[in-house]
């Protein structure tokens, strides 16, 4: 049986090695075929727009083939918090991922249409297994905004890392242990 994973890239380009894409393909490699990433392109990566990206996920992430587990890599982190926290709908994944995910809002990163209000976290479902990762060597969202969501969500498990700088071209070995973690704990 495989298990099925959710995918949502950073903004901008993500065909050959840009964006998450080396990141995605990466990670299929050290999961292996027991796990089905599905990464669809979000409309207007380039230019996205919180709105836009929170239909796609909509259509996404309810249905019968809803995925278990649920991966952000930078915007597309701090969108799937945003989204999830103000569900009123219950979804079935059972796993969040975030990775190097900027905190709107903090050190001049303000975007209003992707803030999250204040107390965001107690509306995520209480079901969900919350991870954070970030590296410290990350050259695009300062590894302090890894602080900010540490404080706004008390019940995550945080991995701090070294290195893999933002893009995490090369894997990231300890979201591939956390998976398969979760995974076996699901029974999967």
């Amino acid at each position: 049986m495989t298990i099925d994973l959710l995918f949502v890239h950073s903004a901008g380009l993500q065909i050959g090695g840009q964006g998450s894409a080396p990141f995605v393909e990466q990670l299929r490699r050290d999961l292996g075929a027991a796990y089905k990433i599905s990464f669809p392109i979000m409309p207007a990566p380039s230019k996205p727009s919180y709105l836009r990206w929170k239909y796609e996920l909509k259509n996404l992430l309810h249905g019968e083939s809803s995925p278990k587990i649920l991966i952000g890599h930078s915007l597309g982190g701090s969108v799937l918090l945003k989204y999830l926290s103000e569900l009123p709908d219950k979804i079935s994944a059972s796993g969040l991922f975030i990775v190097a995910a900027p905190f709107w809002g903090s050190e001049n990163w303000t975007l209003d249409e992707f803030l999250l209000r204040d107390d965001f976290a107690k509306s995520l479902p209480k079901s969900l297994k919350i991870f954070l990762y970030h590296s410290k060597d990350d050259d695009m969202v300062p590894f302090s905004h890894l602080d900010y969501y540490r404080k706004a969500i008390p019940q995550a498990e945080v991995r701090e890392l070294d290195t893999g700088e933002h893009s995490f071209k090369k894997g990231l070995p300890e979201l591939t242990r956390d998976i398969q973690k979760l995974s076996a704990s699901l029974g999967n």
